[in-house]
């Protein structure tokens, strides 16, 4: 079956080298070291037409997430949109959790809207589906930051802004971090992530773009895991048997990676095998530093700073960056010691 790629190119066309500025700084700023940094802002911005009117923290927030919080990602993301929103004084933080269902998210979302909600963080299970919901918010002009995933919508009228990471680009390192790790040479098993979003899409793009400069670096098989620990053990298992050959793996999270790692140990391959993975969790870069796994994009979850800033700067009548991307590290054996030490990981 194809793969969607939707959205696709609007991550890649929106990404402007300017404006670096870190997040760090700002008067939401985390505890942890990990705070995120935003290395690049679109030129094309977002400007609330009527400013003023309440105060950040005289309202309600609702903030949609996405997928189950035994995620470490998720997990981080939603303390982070926590932490943000008692710094920032909100009145009220309405939570709910779609469990990776888009029709629960929809209903989530216009709940929260019912529930008197008068400024939304979602963080969207898929690259689209979530009109019904935008259109309800927009017909009672409640501004919509979107984290993580970009999904179908218009920018300035269904949300003022993306916080994310460059996917592409997240691709073309673990290329590259794989190819120093196997002298350029491999036979790769790719793991996916579920189709039919732009993280996946991107990752996979990327990825591919990246091996085009390393001749002798093949994909032997390619396969969604669907972001689950557990079907990525199975369809690394799978791979194995069909590719015995196979001394390169590239996952898309994490959470994939730690099924694929027991699938190998299971087989009595995980010490020939060259793993890159993206995220960027305590327990991969732990894994780095043991010498398990070669490589960790980093994907940094937390996005409440950033996400009440930008809520913050919208009311103000200040204009809002349409897409702010982040500056994302690259764990490996230069750094994950001292990154696990920093509190860098999540």
């Amino acid at each position: 079956m194809r793969r969607q790629r939707i959205q696709s190119a609007l991550i890649a066309a929106g990404l402007c080298a300017a404006l670096a500025a870190a997040v760090s700084g700002s008067a939401y700023a985390q505890s942890d070291s990990g705070a995120q940094k935003v290395q690049s802002n679109s030129s094309e911005t977002c400007t609330n037409p009527k400013p003023g009117g309440k105060k950040l923290s005289d309202m309600v927030v609702g903030f949609s997430q996405s997928e189950n919080e035994q995620n470490p990602f998720r997990a981080t993301e939603t303390a982070s949109v926590r932490e943000a929103a008692k710094a920032a004084g909100v009145k009220r933080l309405l939570y709910t959790n779609a469990n990776a269902n888009q029709a629960k998210q929809v209903a989530d979302i216009e709940s929260m809207i019912n529930q008197g909600a008068e400024a939304l963080i979602i963080a969207p299970n898929d690259s689209t589906g979530l009109q019904p919901a935008f259109a309800q918010a927009r017909a009672k002009g409640i501004p919509v930051v979107t984290i993580d995933r970009l999904t179908a919508g218009t920018f300035c009228q269904d949300y003022i802004t993306f916080l994310g990471s460059d996917f592409y680009k997240q691709g073309e390192r673990a290329a590259k971090a794989l190819a120093d790790a196997t002298g350029g040479k491999a036979v790769i098993a790719e793991i996916q992530g579920g189709y039919g979003n732009t993280v996946e899409s991107q990752r996979t793009d990327g990825f591919a773009a990246g091996l085009k400069a390393y001749p002798n670096m093949k994909i032997a098989a390619a396969q969604t895991a669907n972001w689950s620990t557990t079907e990525a053990q199975k369809v690394m298992e799978q791979i194995l048997l069909a590719h015995p050959d196979v001394d390169a793996v590239y996952t898309h999270a994490d959470t994939m990676t730690v099924g694929a790692i027991t699938a190998l140990r299971q087989a009595g391959k995980l010490k020939g095998v060259k793993i890159v993975s993206i995220d960027g969790t305590k327990e991969i870069v732990t894994d780095i530093d043991q010498g398990i796994v070669a490589a960790d994009v980093e994907t940094n979850p937390r996005f409440g700073p950033l996400a009440f800033k930008s809520l913050e700067d919208w009311i103000a009548g200040k204009p809002v960056p349409q897409k702010q991307i982040m500056d994302d590290a690259l764990f490996d054996k230069t750094n994950a010691k001292s990154s696990l030490a920093a509190g860098k990981v999540y």
